[in-house]
C-alpha cells in the first residue's frame, strides 16, 4: 500500500541548503524509522530468483514502501517542531535488529526556511 504525502507540503532535500530559500531557524534533528520483516512465501520465491538472477520485485516494492514511510514519518516529526523543511536528509538500513527483519530509517535537520527575495 503506497502512502500519500500529506498536506501541508514540507520540503525534504539531501543537500545542506534549499535552493531559492534562506534558512531562518534550525529546529533540530528529526527522524523516521520502521522495522520490516519478510514474508516466508516471498523468501522462498526470492531464493529461487537468486539462483536464476533478476530483480526480486516483492523486495523492491517492500523497500520502496518502507523508504516512503520513513520519509513521511520524518517529515511529520519536522512539522510537529514547526519546521517547513528538512535538509541534509539521509536514509539507511540495518539488519541487526532481529533475524529476518530490517530497520529502515531516515534522518535530517528540521528547519524553517523562507523563500529568498530576488
Amino acid at each position: 500500500m503506497a502512502s500519500k504525502l500529506k498536506k501541508p507540503y514540507i520540503h525534504v532535500v539531501t543537500s545542506d541548503t534549499l535552493p531559492g530559500y534562506t534558512v531562518k531557524e534550525v529546529k533540530g534533528l528529526v527522524w523516521g524509522t520502521t522495522v520490516r520483516s519478510k514474508f516466508i512465501g516471498n523468501e522462498l520465491l526470492a531464493l529461487l530468483k537468486v539462483m536464476v538472477g533478476g530483480e526480486i520485485k516483492s523486495y523492491t516494492n517492500m523497500a520502496n514502501e518502507a523508504r516512503r514511510y520513513v520519509i513521511e514519518k520524518m517529515a511529520d516529526n519536522a512539522k510537529a517542531l514547526g519546521a517547513n523543511a528538512v535538509i541534509g536528509m539521509r536514509i539507511g538500513a540495518t539488519s541487526q535488529t532481529i533475524p529476518g527483519a530490517t530497520e529502515i530509517f531516515a534522518y535530517g535537520t528540521a528547519v524553517v526556511a523562507e523563500r529568498s527575495k530576488r
